[in-house]
């Protein structure tokens, strides 16, 4: 009976980490060499980021560039950062030789100025020296930054018999062909193609017979967050990029898209979690301190603001000292209300989904919370009425909640909207930002509204 190779996942183990210290240690590089073979580039990467410093160093220059180029565009940034600045320009332009223009960018990209006009100069390909400084001149938030030059593209007026033959020497330098791109004399993107298109097509056909004009691309200047909600909304693997002139430039592939989706979540979640810039848990506690503490002094403005104005009803305090104790509930629900309100928000403007007018969005969402908030509000009613036999207190409260609870969607409905508007990140209205306005707005809402009834 023919045996089922089984798929087992790599797995990253202290033996492992141990064993490849040792053979580095030892410089037995035969066995090393060996070793490391057996796995994906990717996972060599996962086992060079727990190394030390120099055993890593030693394990890349030990390698072939062909194999150490693709394992410096898996290693964790600061960790690659140090292992270049131990390589030399030459070391270092052997390494980017050996990869796709736009990771070739990338690297070179986090070099000092000085250094990456030195790795510039020892690239022997004079082609892709070419590809990679007009690559290096997007800025960083484009899709110009984000794209490859690596494609197969034809031109309209050639032969199925001479596009087949043209195509193999383009695909050499592609890795995964998922459209072959048609272009006109002047080199604008006209149609694309598909292999099957290509292969059952007669010798004697024109491209232009064959090829289908509704093509989809996305321009040079257009930000990364859009051509990923271009390449999603159409299941695309690939897009290409063209200029103002619909010139052809490069292609963005699906893999650099999931980077960016990735890296937008990892930032959206932190602005959620109240910190500022792009931080993670193995950075300096100046760093971190850095991220953390404008959030947190935020956070202390609003607890001051909420003194402030329990402080202005001290006299409701005494009457009715209840009030006091229901006033973390209050502050809470204010809190958990908003970040519901513009989580869902920030989700659909992310996702594109959030259409029509701000209007009917905050009505629906009004709606939406007094329901809630009566459905809340009469249980509320029975227990305090049940707790303290105290008909009156019992419908201040409860009423005070309905009211914070309908005041709060409106503001995390409101502000992510807004923010979306002027240009800024609505993530960071699903964090402290959110939270601290509701419980000071929900605790002035809850004792005017109590005093109201109650006085």
């Amino acid at each position: 009976m023919e045996e089922i190779q089984e798929n087992i996942q790599f797995q990253l183990t202290d033996e492992l980490i141990e064993k490849v210290e040792i053979l580095v240690e030892d410089e037995k590089d035969k066995e090393l060499k060996d070793l490391l073979n057996e796995f994906h580039y990717a996972d060599i990467a996962e086992i060079l980021d727990e190394l030390d410093l120099d055993d890593a160093i030693y394990v890349i220059k030990l390698l072939d560039s062909e194999t150490t180029s693709d394992i410096l565009t898996e290693l964790d940034e600061d960790i690659r950062e140090k292992i270049l600045e131990n390589l030399s320009a030459k070391e270092i332009a052997e390494e980017v030789e050996e990869l796709d223009t736009d990771d070739a960018a990338d690297i070179i990209a986090e070099l000092p100025e000085e250094r990456q006009e030195a790795v510039i100069s020892q690239i022997e390909d004079q082609e892709h020296k070419a590809e990679i400084q007009e690559l290096l001149t997007y800025d960083e938030d484009t899709a110009g930054a984000l794209m490859a030059k690596e494609l197969v593209k034809v031109y309209e007026t050639w032969t199925v018999a001479g596009c087949l033959r043209r195509i193999r020497g383009q695909a050499k330098e592609v890795k995964r062909v998922h459209s072959i791109y048609v272009v006109d004399k002047e080199e604008k993107l006209i149609g694309r193609l598909s292999l099957k298109d290509l292969i059952v097509a007669k010798s004697d056909q024109k491209i232009a017979e064959i090829s289908k004009d509704n093509v989809d691309w996305v321009n040079v200047n257009d930000d990364p967050e859009d051509v990923a909600k271009v390449m999603a909304k159409y299941d695309l693997e690939a897009i290409p990029v063209v200029d103002e002139e619909q010139t052809l430039l490069g292609r963005i592939t699906i893999d650099d898209i999931v980077d960016v989706l990735k890296e937008e979540a990892e930032k959206d979640y932190q602005l959620a979690a109240g910190l500022t810039g792009d931080v993670e848990a193995d950075d300096s506690i100046l760093e971190l301190t850095r991220a953390r503490l404008p959030w947190l002094f935020l956070g202390l403005i609003g607890g001051i603001g909420a003194f402030i104005i329990m402080e202005g009803f001290q006299k409701a305090f005494d009457t009715y000292k209840v009030l006091f104790f229901f006033t973390p509930l209050i502050a809470a629900m204010a809190g958990n209300v908003g970040v519901q309100s513009s989580a869902i928000i920030v989700q659909g403007l992310a996702n594109d989904d959030v259409k029509g007018s701000i209007n009917n969005r905050l009505i629906k969402e009004m709606l939406l919370a007094a329901l809630n908030g009566i459905i809340l509000a009469v249980f509320l009613f029975f227990f305090v009425w049940g707790w303290e036999r105290d008909y009156q207190t019992a419908l201040a409260i409860s009423i005070s909640l309905i009211a914070v609870i309908i005041v709060a969607g409106l503001i995390g409905t409101f502000i992510p909207l807004f923010l979306d508007k002027r240009g800024i990140d609505p993530a960071i209205a699903t964090g402290p930002f959110i939270t601290t306005s509701n419980d000071i707005l929900g605790i002035l809402l809850y004792f005017w509204i109590a005093k109201l009834i109650l006085f």
